[in-house]
């Protein structure tokens, strides 16, 4: 997939807490390499926190954040492909990311889903309905979306939503 385009205000708010608010503090009052370096390690350990959170498994999970390009970077190996695009959004629908590099591998491809970044007045049946026809589809949506969604009425302006294929 390569690399993948994110709003970069909007999403989770992970550097907000603990040590990677500590590291982003530091490197935004003194921009040296090395404050620069541990505010991006900070941000690639909460980033991979996150990952965990959501119970996808990656097998070699290795994520990197470069904050002076606001870019994630992921690697390893997943069983398919709804948990590697979910793996992504995980790494994009963060506050502060603005691209994410993919480096995942795949075991057993399938067809790769569509995105949609919710606008102001969109929710998942108007979605649904964008591209499927039918806006009682919304709970394909919603599923496609699990973990990271916890509720259908839930979603954001800026928030990238996988649209896997019917």
């Amino acid at each position: 997939m390569g690399l993948m385009s994110f709003i970069k205000e909007a999403g989770e708010k992970l550097f907000g807490t603990g040590e990677a608010k500590a590291a982003t503090a530091a490197a935004a009052s003194a921009p040296s390499p090395e404050t620069i370096a541990a505010a991006s390690k900070a941000a690639g350990d909460a980033i991979a926190a996150y990952i965990g959170s959501q119970n996808l498994v990656v097998n070699g999970l290795d994520v990197g954040f470069d904050a002076p390009s606001s870019t994630v970077t992921v690697a390893g190996t997943v069983d398919d492909q709804a948990t590697k695009e979910k793996v992504l959004l995980c790494c994009g629908n963060v506050a502060g990311v603005e691209k994410v590099n993919d480096l995942l591998v795949v075991v057993a491809p399938t067809p790769e889903s569509q995105y949609h970044t919710v606008v102001s007045g969109d929710n998942l049946s108007k979605i649904a309905k964008a591209f499927y026809g039918d806006a009682n589809k919304y709970p394909v949506i919603f599923e496609a979306n699990k973990p990271m969604l916890k509720h259908p009425d839930k979603i954001y302006p800026g928030q990238l939503l996988r649209i896997p294929p019917l």
